[in-house]
């Protein structure tokens, strides 16, 4: 079999840092070469980021105000704020920013930039800015409701109280990275506070620095020396490899020294081998079915019932993903405020039958599945294809280039789509607000998330997680999350099969990364080579 991605790929990516690689495969000392999937990136604009892998390089490049404590998930640290307090109103949040700070540009750090930063993300108004609109922030008040006080000082004012831990969570997630206000102006072209030119570059303040981002291949990253504490790799590579066999190949021939998504199979051989080492790290990804109701047959509650009652849940998850995922049925990940452990579905053909025919479809109808070209998705969508077959569903699948299924899927230009949702921080509202709250059914809708994208309105449930969110108590906060949870697992599109499991893959003597539950609290920072 030809070798996939040679070792002449991260030459490349690396030249300007060594002269040459040793005559055998190896990564150089200082340079730490990770295999994975980046298909996902569009734009290196934080304000514009919305997918998984991409919120990771968002995560190691900029800094926000305060982080979630990767140990301990109910904490925060200070990173661009020393200090921070809430006023006796309730809604006005005031942070005291660490003195020295600097960008990779060389420009300070300031209240300036801050301010401007959460500005920028609402009044940019893309996909993120919907997670600054948790906090009641707007195009029309965001002006007045972030401000500078002085050089190192910032006010925020929320719409409503909150609990305080709720607006620390959004203040930690991408879409309130701080960036180079200095250098973005510079770069500004027609209004669009620096977006075409950042796409494709970096004004963040983060650990590491962009070196050069080449779709569908590679990223680069250089350490930041002038960062408070520098880490201890010189160079990251993260490499594209969708198939989980290359990553293999490349990562026992030592031209890699991570791989992040190779299959079950592959981690068992190389385990036993003494080949590798794997860590484990429980995530909140979730994997998941959406049913586009704009499609006639999807939009009826039995079809919807049927096809829950159709997947082999466990059948899939012991023989595709057995180490990669387990399975779990609803739309709140473990650990979060409220979870509902619940797993009621497993397969049921003659129930499934019984609801298609209820539905008035008793011999299946054909639909389409749009799906990212990458493992393990297409492996998925073919033993549901199987699954759905056993009842006269006919699918036929659609693989494609990741950003090209994501986009279709919110077009809502799909029947069936198959792929995972993250929460952007960590509170059961990120997740409430993806599956259970659509405001605006409309075609022109700001608030597109995953009901709107099936066409899935629902005023009622929509009310619900608007009076989750502001629940004060934590114990009566958890109930209405709970009730929303078995809504959605009742009666919706969605199909909620899997979370996820992290196995970084790593070489002898290498040390990986190290993964939070979100994607946006993956560090770079324990990456180290012997």
């Amino acid at each position: 079999m030809k070798r996939l991605l040679s070792l002449l790929v991260v030459i490349a990516a690396v030249a300007a840092l060594t002269p040459a690689f040793p005559a055998r495969a190896a990564t150089p000392p200082g340079i730490f070469v990770i295999a994975t999937q980046i298909g996902e990136f569009t734009t290196l604009d934080p304000s514009e980021i919305y997918e998984l892998v991409p919120s990771e390089y968002v995560a190691n490049t900029y800094e926000r105000l305060v982080r979630v404590d990767l140990r301990d998930p109910a904490k925060f640290n200070g990173k661009i704020a020393q200090s921070w307090s809430v006023g006796a109103d309730g809604v006005t949040y005031t942070f005291k920013l660490r003195p020295g700070l600097t960008f990779h540009s060389g420009n300070p750090v300031t209240a300036d930039d801050v301010a401007w930063s959460l500005q920028r993300t609402v009044l940019l108004d893309k996909g993120p800015a919907g997670v600054l609109a948790d906090l009641g922030l707007t195009k029309d008040n965001v002006m007045r409701k972030v401000r500078k006080i002085d050089d190192q000082t910032v006010s925020l004012e929320t719409d409503r109280k909150y609990a305080p831990s709720f607006v620390l969570n959004v203040l930690s997630a991408g879409p309130a990275s701080v960036l180079d206000r200095k250098l973005l102006r510079s770069h500004e072209q027609n209004g669009d506070f620096g977006n075409a030119w950042l796409k494709n570059n970096d004004a963040g303040s983060g650990p590491y620095r962009l070196v050069k981002w080449t779709p569908n291949e590679s990223i680069v990253l250089q350490r930041f020396d002038a960062y408070r504490t520098p880490y201890p790799m010189k160079r990251i590579v993260l490499r594209h490899v969708p198939e989980a066999s290359a990553q293999r190949l490349l990562l026992e021939n030592g031209d890699v020294d991570a791989a992040r998504n190779l299959s079950p199979d592959s981690l068992d051989a190389l385990t036993k081998a003494g080949k590798i080492k794997v860590a484990s790290w429980p995530v909140s990804a979730l994997l998941y079915l959406s049913l586009n109701t704009k499609n006639p047959n999807l939009a009826k509650p039995e079809v919807q019932e049927a096809m829950k009652w159709l997947v082999d849940y466990n059948g899939i998850q012991r023989n595709i993903i057995s180490t990669t995922y387990k399975v779990h049925q609803t739309f709140l990940p473990d650990g979060f405020l409220g979870v509902l452990n619940a797993n009621p579905y497993q397969q049921n053909v003659a129930k499934a039958k019984a609801l298609l025919a209820k539905a008035g479809v008793p011999n299946g109808f054909a639909v389409t599945m749009d799906m990212p070209n990458d493992y393990p998705y297409v492996e998925i969508a073919q033993a549901l294809q199987a699954n759905f077959a056993q009842a006269g569903i006919k699918v036929k699948l659609l693989p494609g280039d990741a950003k090209q299924a994501i986009g279709k899927y919110r077009a809502r230009q799909h029947d069936i789509f198959i792929g995972e949702w993250s929460p952007d921080y960590m509170d059961p509202n990120s997740n409430a607000r993806g599956f259970a709250w659509n405001p605006d059914n409309s075609e022109q809708s700001t608030s597109k998330m995953l009901a709107w994208r099936n066409s899935w309105d629902i005023p009622q449930l929509t009310a619900q997680t608007e009076a989750a969110l502001v629940e004060p108590a934590p114990a009566k906060r958890a109930k209405l999350y709970q009730s929303l949870q078995q809504a959605v697992l009742d009666h919706s599109p969605f199909i909620i099969m899997f979370e996820k499991v992290v196995q970084v893959a790593t070489r002898p003597g290498v040390t990986g990364p190290e993964i939070g539950p979100i994607n946006d609290l993956v560090s770079y920072e324990t990456l180290k080579k012997q």
